[in-house]
């Protein structure tokens, strides 16, 4: 069974103005997330800003966001690391925490080979009992998770049962569903290419966007699965300047000027990420203007 179909959001971890996790504001953005269908939330991801959150930090946001759900929908853990020891321990801390599943990104910065990849990946799946889904996206990590690589670990290891994949190569997914026959779940981990990675047999999304609109983000994809498929592309395309508005700068920075537009938190970000230029911020509150995100 698969961990969750539609869209989940990778949620922001709200910061207070010295720099602290906001975790009432967290509570609120869970809340507002659920209310309006997201399908699954996936906490302390890269727009969760997991990089520069200490262990602790990591660890009380996966608790605090586990605690406050309460089994309504689905929690995804991130807990991988480009340090397999570290990776493991988030990862069995997370299941202990109450965890649903875990999002393993690729290991960033040591470039590993495919076979250093499958070490990996097997070795921290296999000390934890709750699915696991793996996370390619290159263009952060400079590693690229190849297709006959996710199907062996798939296959040989029973939790890792689902990919997010962000590599922006459509001919990479589909060589990805042709090799897999249905053994591996696929995600889009990019919201300009929902509907296409649904054509593939895609389950759904893990979208920066649903933190500004999760009511919409699901029914791009609850719309495409019950065969609608107009209906699907007409709402992706509507929103594909949004979607380019929160990618105009390195995220998170332009999700969190949006969760502030809407009254989340201060938007503050731990560097090295810097506030959103004036530019960039007046098109993305143009954009949220013209869809009636902000009235």
């Amino acid at each position: 069974m698969a961990i969750f179909t539609g869209a989940a959001v990778a949620i922001i971890t709200p910061m207070k103005e010295n720099g602290a996790v906001d975790f009432e504001q967290l509570n609120r953005l869970l809340d507002f997330q659920i209310e309006n269908g997201t399908d699954a939330i996936v906490i302390c991801g890269t727009t969760g800003e997991a990089s520069t959150l200490s262990h602790e930090e990591h660890l009380d946001v996966i608790g605090e966001c586990v605690s406050h759900v309460k089994k309504r929908v689905p929690v995804i853990a991130g807990t991988g690391s480009n340090c397999t020891s570290t990776a493991v321990y988030l990862s069995k801390e997370a299941q202990n925490l109450g965890a649903d599943a875990l999002l393993l990104v690729t290991p960033y910065y040591n470039k590993a080979t495919q076979g250093g990849l499958i070490r990996h990946f097997t070795d921290t799946a296999k000390e934890v009992d709750i699915p696991v889904i793996l996370y390619n996206v290159p263009s952060r990590t400079g590693c690229n998770l190849l297709p006959e690589t996710i199907v062996k670990l798939a296959k040989d290891v029973d939790n890792i049962v689902a990919v997010k994949e962000a590599s922006g190569n459509i001919s990479q997914v589909a060589k990805l569903a042709k090799l897999a026959e249905g053994c591996v779940d696929i995600y889009s981990g990019n919201d300009d290419q929902i509907v296409p990675i649904l054509s593939l047999g895609g389950l759904g999304v893990i979208s920066v966007l649903s933190n500004v609109a999760p009511r919409e983000t699901h029914e791009i994809v609850a719309k495409y699965l019950a065969g609608d498929v107009k209906g699907s592309l007409d709402l992706q395309l509507q929103y594909l300047d949004l979607v380019e508005a929160l990618f105009s700068e390195v995220n998170p920075i332009s999700v969190k000027k949006a969760m502030e537009y809407l009254g989340y938190g201060s938007g503050a970000l731990r560097s090295p990420l810097t506030e959103m230029t004036e530019k960039n911020a007046e098109v993305l509150y143009k954009e949220m203007k013209k869809l009636g995100i902000l009235s």
